[in-house]
């Protein structure tokens, strides 16, 4: 049976849009805890009440990004005084893109407990059908990379930054900015990107498109613009014809040690880097030239 000792900090995930994704826990510690801090005092309190659970004012605590290190404090005090404390994001789990971090940093640097509570997270929810995660090789699993920058500039900087990673790339991005975030996009070409929508809501929409192709995706109708958005950036596809740049890494596997043949293969020839290093290991493993029968 789950123990809940007095004087911890329980992080809370809550649903994301369909309010039957909360768990038989989550509801447990919020009946439980002696104070609740919360993103917004009033989201909470009607959230609480379509669960049929009822907390005085006194027992809210508001806590968000821009007060995060002043009420970690007061959480620490109200901790140290025995209390429960669970802590909730306005929707899904804290400490990713929503406040909280700082909260758990705060509660650990005093010596005191952080309970995790899993649960909704709009960044696994979108992971989980778009098919977009190696699972193998040197690139596989996933980066996440949340907001980018609002202004054009670093905006298109950062894509530029993020067009060079060979793993699947996790954005968030707000209705208002999505328009943006597609043009910004649309250099990456024929890669496929995954625009995830409204994820357990009503509206909920999720479409893969290669990444020249979104602006146009999102002109097709207007409600496509509207709600939040999980945004993924598939591994980059690999080349069809890999002749040239297996001749390249064949040649440069002769003379150099496997991670830098791979290294320079990658620099010379353009190709990625996952697929390179896949294959350097079957020749090194084979010790058969490329394109020669074994």
């Amino acid at each position: 049976m789950q123990h809940y000792p007095q004087g911890a900090l329980y992080v809370v995930a809550t649903p994301i849009g369909n309010l039957a994704d909360i768990t038989l826990r989550a509801l447990h510690v919020l009946q439980l805890a002696d104070t609740l801090a919360c993103e917004d005092t009033r989201h909470t309190q009607s959230l609480l009440r379509a669960y049929g659970i009822d907390k005085s004012a006194a027992q809210l605590l508001a806590l968000h990004q821009h007060n995060e290190t002043e009420a970690a404090q007061a959480v620490v005090a109200r901790l140290q005084a025995g209390q429960r404390v669970a802590y909730v994001s306005d929707a899904g789990t804290p400490g990713v893109s929503d406040p909280g971090a700082r909260l758990a940093a705060a509660v650990r640097a005093a010596q005191l407990r952080v309970v995790p509570l899993p649960g909704a997270s709009s960044i696994t929810a979108a992971l989980s059908v778009a098919g977009a995660v190696a699972h193998s090789g040197a690139d596989g699993g996933f980066v996440f990379a949340g907001f980018l920058p609002v202004k054009q500039a670093e905006r298109a900087a950062a894509v530029q930054k993020l067009a060079a990673e060979p793993r699947c790339v996790v954005l968030l991005e707000a209705p208002h900015r999505i328009g943006e975030l597609a043009q910004a996009l649309a250099v990456l070409g024929e890669r496929p990107v995954t625009l995830a929508r409204e994820l357990t809501k009503q509206f909920e929409e999720i479409t893969t498109q290669p990444a020249q192709a979104l602006t146009a995706w999102l002109d097709g109708a207007p409600q496509r613009s509207r709600g939040e958005f999980v945004v993924l950036l598939h591994p980059a596809p690999v080349p069809s014809d890999g002749n040239d740049s297996l001749r390249v890494l064949q040649l440069l596997l002769k003379e150099l040690p496997l991670k830098t043949a791979v290294r320079l293969a990658t620099d010379i020839t353009g190709a990625p880097r996952n697929a390179l290093y896949e294959s350097a290991l079957a020749l090194r493993q084979s010790d058969t030239p490329a394109g020669e029968s074994p």
